[in-house]
């Protein structure tokens, strides 16, 4: 199956593939059990999938060579975000709920203090580089794969609804909380979809991270990251 994918597709593929793998280890390594606090072990996510992006940026095309969106498609995007940040806060009732995280993130040390070192790790890395990551691996790849696998030359405009729900109900599956992250998919494909931008879907994401973890760290509630 891998050795029949392409270049562009394991590209894209790749740091979303490093990202779970070390979300993994983190998990096996939970309490100490390896010897040293696994909480940083995000730290060396954020890094690697960056150096990721960064090394293959250039092949990005949606990404380096971007048609610029319109601050009417900005703005349009940082509301879709904000709403999907809402929806997340708020669709959490245990039937909207599946399972557990599989590393969960809690920053603060055994009295309770904050520990802001690893907070602006897990904030720079959920806000910054989740969004390209994600956005390039479920939108740009997967949903244009699922029409054809010469994806690369399927313009977003014309992914069909077949595609946009298996896509979006795969992003489903990866989150705990189920219905948001069904809206939140379908959003961020939307988004793409309809400007052709993979930017508007990275910004939203973007946004909806970046306000989730304010919130998440002004309310302490830390079991949403």
């Amino acid at each position: 199956m891998i050795a029949s994918l392409g270049r562009d597709a394991l590209l894209r593929i790749a740091p979303f593939a490093l990202f779970m793998l070390l979300l993994a280890l983190r998990g096996f390594a939970a309490d100490g059990a390896w010897g040293f606090d696994e909480r940083w072990l995000y730290a060396l996510s954020t890094v690697a999938v960056s150096a990721l992006l960064v090394v293959f940026w250039h092949e990005y095309g949606e990404l380096s060579r971007p048609l610029a969106p319109t601050l009417r498609e900005v703005l349009v995007a940082v509301f879709a975000g904000l709403l999907v940040f809402v929806l997340w806060i708020q669709l959490d009732e245990p039937w909207m709920r599946v399972g557990e995280a599989t590393a969960g993130f809690r920053p603060v040390d055994e009295q309770g203090n904050p520990i802001w070192p690893l907070i602006a790790v897990r904030w720079i890395g959920a806000a910054l580089v989740v969004p390209l990551m994600e956005e390039l691996f479920w939108r740009s790849f997967l949903m244009r794969w699922i029409d054809s696998p010469r994806f690369a030359a399927v313009p977003p405009q014309r992914v069909t609804l077949r595609a946009l729900g298996l896509s979006t109900f795969v992003f489903m599956l990866a989150h705990t909380l189920w219905l948001a992250a069904l809206l939140a998919g379908a959003i961020y494909a939307w988004l793409y979809m309809r400007s052709g931008k993979l930017w508007l879907a990275v910004i939203a994401h973007a946004v909806t991270n970046g306000a989730l973890g304010a919130w998440v760290v002004f309310t302490g509630n830390w079991g949403y990251w």
